[in-house]
């Protein structure tokens, strides 16, 4: 067995990062992940989006975030010899994975209505913007203002914050994780019924949904969220970046009156726990800028690895600020990646994963291949899917039909 799903064909349609991460997800767990692309378009349009200093005959590092294990293929859709060859696709796939706006789903025969006439089974999982019947594209950035993240994220307002973005597209990440439960529902109940599903989820909608104690806060309390910084707007000290010796910086993530005397004590400050300012984490909330400034001041006479041990060892949650090297910097307990022979590697090979010992899935393994350059694979899945012959695919592509 090479992996759970290793019998589920997925077609992914989607580009960007929310539907390709459901993608790799289902790689990862032993699916065939079909990427097909655009042919007027040479694929997704993150193969090109590079940073300053990244080779120009290179994929982009943000096509490798999430287009492991995938083959890519290369079909004009708008041709009716493509259309044909979609629809035999389709006929082989049990999943479809798409981001089209509605009007282009159905212009493309990709909406769940067509998909299903080819294939009463199928499972056509779909990320869109809005509401599912809107035609107006989301993306991450605009979501993220439209659903409050950015009001609520930055330095605050009497500091001279101004609404930021955060750096990484939440909002795609977090409808992609929505999707892959979706989808894993609608093959349960595929299991048990033998029926095929549309699922769909919107960047907006799953934007909102992980609000959580923000939105209750304005739901429930009637308080309107504001920009804090890196403050936890119900717990303190939350969050908070303190420095430690040479400026070595640190985070709190104290949640409970027994951590916080806990704290106390490390620092020697045994007399700020018993202090009616912050006693309950009521008062610390409501003092949180005192309380900041002395846990600062005591905070930078130690030695961060030392402090952080020693926190960790009484039951404190804290850690250290990493920059994206020391995240991948890893100790043998923390390995990220690995090799085929179980060693700490890289991204630029195969990615390699034992699974657990004691998991369900002992005794199987993931083995994910490089993300793929466009069209890399069609000739072989129009042979060894769809039995094309080689004249078959020469002249389609002569015709421009396929790449």
């Amino acid at each position: 067995m090479d992996g759970i799903f290793s019998d589920v064909i997925v077609l992914e349609l989607a580009g960007v990062l929310a539907g390709p991460s459901v993608g790799q997800f289902f790689a990862e767990l032993g699916a065939r992940v079909i990427k097909l692309e655009n042919t007027t378009t040479n694929g997704d349009v993150t193969r090109t989006w590079k940073m300053p200093g990244e080779e120009g005959d290179q994929l982009s590092s943000y096509f490798h975030a999430c287009n492991w294990g995938k083959e890519s293929i290369a079909v004009n859709l708008v041709s009716v010899e493509g259309q044909a060859i979609f629809s035999e696709l389709v006929a082989k796939t049990d999943v479809v994975i798409s981001n089209y706006v509605p009007r282009v789903a159905k212009s493309l025969n990709a909406d769940y209505a067509s998909l299903k006439a080819i294939k009463p089974d199928i499972i056509c999982g779909s990320i869109v913007g809005y509401a599912p019947d809107s035609n107006r594209p989301g993306y991450d950035a605009i979501i993220q203002a439209e659903s409050g993240y950015y009001h609520i994220n930055g330095a605050p307002k009497s500091e001279g914050g101004a609404p930021t973005k955060m750096p990484v597209a939440l909002m795609d990440i977090l409808a992609g994780h929505q999707l892959k439960q979706a989808i894993l529902i609608a093959l349960y109940n595929k299991l048990k019924t033998g029926k095929g599903a549309s699922v769909t989820v919107s960047l907006f909608d799953a934007a909102v949904s992980a609000m959580a104690n923000q939105a209750t806060n304005w739901l429930v309390a009637g308080i309107i969220p504001d920009r804090i910084g890196s403050e936890h707007p119900n717990i303190a000290p939350y969050g908070s970046v303190y420095e430690a010796q040479e400026g070595q910086q640190l985070v709190l993530g104290v949640g409970t009156d027994r951590q916080f005397a806990q704290l106390c004590a490390v620092l020697g400050l045994d007399e700020v726990a018993h202090d009616i300012r912050f006693k309950t984490n009521t008062d610390r909330v409501q003092n949180r800028h005192t309380l900041n400034g002395v846990l600062g001041k005591a905070i930078a006479s130690f030695n961060r690895a030392s402090l952080l041990k020693t926190l960790n060892n009484k039951g404190v949650p804290s850690g250290a600020v990493h920059a994206m090297d020391e995240v991948f910097d890893v100790t043998p307990e923390h390995v990220v990646l690995r090799d085929e022979e179980g060693q700490a590697q890289g991204v630029s090979e195969c990615i390699v994963w034992p699974n657990e010992e004691n998991s369900f899935m002992k005794g199987t393994s993931s083995k994910l291949s490089p993300p793929p350059s466009f069209a890399k694979h069609t000739r072989t899945v129009l042979k060894t899917m769809l039995g094309y012959s080689d004249d078959q695919i020469t002249k389609w592509t002569d015709l421009e039909v396929i790449k």
